[in-house]
């Protein structure tokens, strides 16, 4: 299924409490919550129906699993036992420890807890089977329903559940987002900053702990205070390396939660300790610090009550701060709001979000490495005008996220390796605000760009520039990849950003007059021979006739490789030129259009980089462009889908049909909005869609 454009106009950034129902039905969570009520039915979700196809989409449960409601496993359910805490999240048959570590992270901050886990739900009067929650996708918040139906296997549940066997908030929790995700196997493997996103919308921040900036204690503890969720991991070198336990005790490749930040007094001095937590609920760092180690000996009870020490192997430890950068890798931070965590300071953020596509053949041009397709990708101006206070420049934080790519996987979708780069936005290059061309990108080095091209769901960076005018180019690494994005940028200032593929600029020369026949050019006399001869005594051609006169005459134009002109194109071109309505072409207006078409040849042979008698759809940009069509990316994106073949290639016939019907859809546009200025309501973009049938 091709990608189709997206509009990158800058949108308002939702307000949070305005979460959008995505069932089926179109009915809220209480609109179905009552009709079960009122029924006395237990709600059946068909959304997500209780069957293997909600559970995997690549193998078949290797045991058989029996959906069962809460009330059938265990006498009392409870939907939140004693609160809603990290103790809960125990791991099941499912390699999704990075989600299960986003959770533990989220009971840590309990308003945002509530935005995702609603309060308004239980086991009790109002029980109908139905439960739902909320989750952050692509710059707004959806609602998400489910029914209560979970995978057991001999009365237990085979995924994600709490340590206390009556409680099933999680267990609930995480089928809503397998939902969302389109299957429980979707969520195998992922990075945890994901998951965090998803419950907050907020801002993701990376640190290889062996780059961090020195003072990265302080950096998490503020994070924590702030309600940021962090999370760490060991990385792997290999496959072969995943989940294997190190001497200490630690898991390589596994999603671990942080979860607290303290000191302590250790034989005369403060020691700076962290605590960490494995979604498996056991498994533990047995270093220094570790729940049974020696060093506890030497802190006093009322100490160890305060740090919340136990001897329990629950999955979560202490560890001392030295020995957690010397043995992980890597730490996750989803800031609830883009403020710098280097930063004392908090700050009032402007929002601009972007939705876009990268399609093939049209705007999948690649990173800079692909200069000859780089230059197709989307675009943004992005106008910075204030500088920070006390500043010298303007700071903004950009995050390039790709859509959808884990509910794509049962398709065999993957991450894609994206990326973006920034320029300074030239003055004398850039033709009306309009598409920068190649050239720019050859002779122009960008100012900025993300730290890295990688196969993550999310790239951000903060940068800050002087005052001025930018463009921001996000790509996938390799070209002809096809994805949905979202560009978010966040500013300290007011940033005005705008889409440069957005602009539709229609300049057409006026049909030039007839040439008296005394005047005619020997090319034009061997014309009119051979139209009278095919025409007759009435010197009109009908298409069929018109087919032959062309093809004739462009067999000879030995530049010009290409079968034959088609019907098809002959019907459009006296639609075109027809002004008698009779159906046929008068000898004039034929030699009108053959100026026309002698044009239109001259740029085919022009973006005909390789003369190979096609032209590739990645110049149909500036083809269109010089021939004085200048389209926005979302009609430039169908005109390609409609005239390219599968070899993003369109031959000379596709082309000239294409140029037919755009001028013929550009003039009737001028035509009635001249004339009839109060009955049309639709812009040129719409109208050359509704007359091109694209």
């Amino acid at each position: 299924m091709p990608y189709l454009h997206q509009s990158l106009r800058p949108q308002p950034h939702p307000v949070p409490r305005d979460a959008r129902t995505i069932h089926s039905s179109g009915r809220s969570f209480e609109e179905l919550r009552q009709d079960c009520l009122q029924s006395s039915t237990l709600f059946e979700d068909a959304d997500f129906p209780a069957s293997n196809n909600s559970l995997f989409y690549s193998e078949r449960p290797q045991v058989p699993f029996v959906w069962k409601r809460p009330g059938e496993i265990v006498e009392n359910p409870e939907f939140i036992l004693g609160g809603a805490t990290r103790t809960d999240i125990c791991q099941g048959e499912l390699g999704d420890c990075w989600l299960l570590a986003a959770i533990a992270s989220l009971t840590l901050n309990q308003k945002a807890l509530a935005r995702v886990v609603p309060q308004d739900q239980d086991f009790g009067s109002g029980y109908a089977g139905i439960f739902h929650f909320q989750f952050w996708q692509h710059s707004e918040w959806l609602d998400v329903v489910i029914d209560d139906r979970l995978p057991t296997f001999r009365d237990r549940l085979v995924f994600l559940h709490s340590a206390d066997h009556n409680e099933f908030w999680s267990a609930l929790l995480e089928k809503a987002y397998a939902k969302l995700n389109g299957s429980y196997e979707a969520l195998k493997g992922g990075s945890t900053i994901e998951a965090m996103e998803d419950f907050t919308g907020g801002v993701a921040e990376t640190f290889q702990i062996r780059d961090a900036p020195e003072d990265l204690y302080g950096i998490l503890e503020k994070a924590l205070k702030r309600g940021s969720l962090l999370g760490c991991s060991i990385d792997i070198q290999n496959a072969s390396e995943s989940e294997a336990r190190t001497p200490f005790g630690l898991i390589k490749g596994h999603a671990y939660t942080v979860t607290g930040l303290d000191q302590v007094n250790f034989q005369g001095r403060k020691i700076k300790l962290i605590r960490v937590r494995n979604p498996w609920g056991q498994v533990e760092w047995n270093g220094r610090w570790s729940d049974s180690s020696l060093e506890w000996r030497s802190v006093n009870l009322e100490e160890q009550k305060r740090l919340g020490h136990s001897a329990l192997d629950d999955g979560e430890f202490w560890m001392a701060f030295e020995d957690f950068k010397t043995h992980f890798d890597k730490v996750e931070i989803c800031n609830l709001t883009p403020d710098a965590l280097e930063d004392n300071a908090l700050h009032r953020w402007e929002v601009t979000v972007h939705q876009g596509s990268w399609v093939r053949g049209s705007t999948a041009g690649g990173c800079r490495n692909f200069l000859n397709t780089f230059w197709t990708n989307p675009q943004i101006k992005l106008s910075l005008t204030e500088k920070d206070e006390g500043q010298d420049g303007c700071t903004f934080l950009a995050a390039l996220m790709q859509k959808d790519r884990r509910k794509l996987k049962r398709f065999g979708a993957n991450m894609l390796t994206i990326g973006y780069a920034i320029y300074q936005c030239p003055d004398k290059d850039q033709d009306k605000d309009g598409h920068l061309s190649r050239d720019f990108f050859r002779y122009n080095a960008s100012l900025a760009r993300s730290k890295t091209f990688i196969n993550l769901r999310e790239v951000s960076g903060r940068f800050q520039l002087p005052p001025g005018d930018y463009v921001l180019i996000p790509s996938t690494f390799e070209p002809h990849q096809e994805a949905d994005f979202c560009l978010r940028i966040f500013s300290e200032k007011r940033a005005v950003t705008r889409d440069l593929d957005e602009n539709t600029d229609i300049d057409l020369p006026e049909p030039p007059k007839p040439t008296p026949q005394e005047e005619e050019t020997e090319e034009e006399r061997q014309f009119r021979a051979l139209f009278q001869r095919i025409a007759g005594e009435d010197m009109e051609v009908t298409a069929e006739e018109l087919e032959y006169v062309l093809n004739a005459v462009l067999q000879k134009k030995t530049a010009l490789k290409f079968k034959k002109l088609s019907l098809l194109s002959c019907k459009n071109i006296i639609s075109l030129m027809d002004t008698s309505g009779n159906g046929k072409l008068e000898f004039e207006e034929f030699r009108v259009f053959w100026n026309k078409l002698k044009h239109w040849m001259s740029l085919f042979l022009q973006f005909d980089v390789d003369k190979s008698g096609t032209m590739s759809s990645y110049e149909l940009r500036n083809s269109l462009k010089a021939a004085g069509f200048q389209l926005s990316g979302h009609l430039l994106q169908l005109i390609i889908l409609r005239y390219a073949d599968e070899s993003l290639q369109l031959d000379f016939d596709d082309y000239l049909n294409c140029m037919v019907r755009l001028e013929n859809a550009s003039r009737v546009f001028q035509s009635l909005s001249v004339e009839n200025k109060d009955f049309i309501h639709l812009n040129i973009n719409e109208f050359i869609i509704l007359t091109m049938n694209i």
